[in-house]
């Protein structure tokens, strides 16, 4: 159906939390924000001005960390970003094994999992570029 697109942490210090796992995780590299990374992060509606989102890539999924002010309690701190060929339809499918819709953008889904937790559910890069 999908695969793992992005691992994303919420937090307070981004680029002190990404530089933790890059010193953890073997074969991972903080990634260069120069404009196109700014601009693909703009693109996704998210501010990535004065280290308020730091990617990290690697051998396996790339990982996010991105500034989230306080803790709310209806969201994890970590979440799966899921890539889908075509999103409406594998909505549709995960709703039928029990996930929850929490809200719908244009590039991306936000779903609950049966016991709460959030996944995103996000475009492939072509019907992201489209």
């Amino acid at each position: 159906m999908g695969a793992i697109h992005e691992i994303v942490f919420d937090c307070e210090q981004p680029a002190e939390l990404a530089q933790f796992w890059v010193n953890l995780l073997d074969g991972y590299t903080l990634r260069e924000q120069d404009e196109a990374e700014l601009s693909r992060l703009a693109d996704l509606g998210l501010a990535p001005d004065a280290g308020q989102v730091v990617m990290v890539d690697g051998p396996g999924p790339s990982i996010c960390f991105q500034n989230i002010d306080g803790r709310r309690p209806d969201n994890n701190r970590v979440h799966f970003d899921i890539v889908a060929t075509d999103r409406p339809s594998e909505v549709e499918k995960l709703k039928e094994v029990g996930a929850e819709i929490v809200r719908v953008l244009p590039t991306y889904t936000i779903l609950r999992d049966p016991e709460g937790n959030q996944f995103f559910l996000i475009d492939n890069r072509e019907a992201i570029a489209a």
